[in-house]
């Protein structure tokens, strides 16, 4: 049995995730990275980052995994092609967000790789996981200040669907 096969033990809190899904969030954190977020839906994600080591690079279609721990209280997990995993903890309400991202040694040391629509470049994206180095990880945890949200629906392809650099951030 994996552990992806093992069954969840102890409580789990009922899930109502209306309070982020379909909304568009921009945020800063501490370390003046900028990040926008759209939350597609209840397992996906669509995301541009317009500033830091990595700025310019853009996804579309992120499979995460997205809970609400308690109330107005959302974490959003999941790992890239790149090999860098991110999870990151949303309370709307209070304009708060804390991430955590775990950068492999090649993004550290290369991001201006990863700068690109990523949906564009899978097959480059793996490989480069694949050449590494991936050791050490490299984990940033910052908090952010949400600066702008709003609720734009479900599914909607036409939040993130140009480049950070051609879309002006509020």
């Amino acid at each position: 049995m994996s552990y992806a096969d093992t069954p969840a033990t102890g409580p789990v809190p009922p899930q109502d995730l209306s309070g982020i899904v379909g909304r568009r969030l921009i945020y800063t954190y501490a370390n003046g990275w900028q990040y926008e977020m759209y939350v597609k839906n209840d397992h996906t994600i669509d995301y541009r980052i317009h500033s830091g080591p990595v700025g310019g690079r853009w996804v579309k279609g992120q499979n995460v995994d997205l809970v609400m721990l308690t109330p107005g209280v959302y974490k959003v997990s999941w790992n890239e092609p790149t090999g860098t995993s991110v999870v990151v903890n949303i309370i709307p309400e209070q304009r708060v967000v804390h991430g955590v991202i775990f950068f492999p040694d090649w993004v550290k040391n290369n991001g201006a790789r990863t700068v690109v629509f990523q949906n564009d470049h899978l097959d480059e994206m793996r490989a480069y996981r694949d050449a590494g180095p991936t050791y050490p990880i490299h984990v940033v945890a910052e908090f952010a200040t949400i600066t702008f949200v709003e609720h734009v629906g479900e599914d909607n392809e036409q939040v993130i669907s140009v480049a950070p650099a051609k879309q002006p951030v509020e």
